[in-house]
């Protein structure tokens, strides 16, 4: 064994992780473990946040406890947990849905008719598809990946194609700071 080996701590044993429904979220368990939520999800109405869904009408099967410096979780809808020695949990997510959806739904419609009057160049063809990929995936998920919607802001504001179309380029660009904050 060498001494660089011997030197190192042994990993401790952190009791497990149980969880007893999850619909979102990131969970991770162990030493140094980190846990990023950046999902989208739809908002939900106000006053209801925080409310615990109805118990089943069967009971589910028991699941024994966690051993000692272990979490149980009865039900996660989101948000981040993190478990062990020096876990990181982080909860970025953001919600896509209501009047901030439709703003950016509306500001997405307007330039890409905008586009339709410009030249077809490699840049409105990106962009396009861009623009084209936020609108479904808002309207069939309501929700739109950050990285994504990150993207498309700053193609934006870089690009010389929206700076001709202008107007409605900056209300798409306005309507995703709006939903990432």
């Amino acid at each position: 064994m060498s001494d660089a080996t011997a030197e190192q701590e042994p990993p401790r044993e952190s009791g497990g992780l149980v969880i007893g429904s999850m619909s979102g979220g990131a969970v991770a368990q162990g030493s140094d473990a980190e846990a990023r939520d950046e999902s989208r999800r739809e908002a939900r109405p106000a006053g209801t946040a925080g409310e615990v869904p109805a118990p089943p009408a069967v009971p589910p099967p028991a699941v024994p406890p966690p051993g000692a410096g272990g979490l149980v979780i009865g039900s996660m809808s989101g948000g981040a947990v993190a478990q062990g020695d020096r876990a990181r949990a982080v909860d970025a997510s953001v919600a896509v849905a209501g009047p901030d959806a439709e703003r950016l739904l509306a500001a997405v419609r307007e330039l890409r008719r905008d586009l339709l009057g410009e030249p077809d160049t490699g840049e409105a063809d990106e962009l396009e598809r861009e623009l084209a990929g936020v609108a479904d995936e808002v309207r069939q998920t309501g929700r739109a990946d950050r990285s994504r919607l990150a993207r498309l802001r700053e193609r934006l504001e870089v690009s010389s194609m929206a700076a001709a179309i202008g107007a409605s380029a900056a209300a798409v660009s306005q309507a995703i700071a709006q939903l990432l904050g």
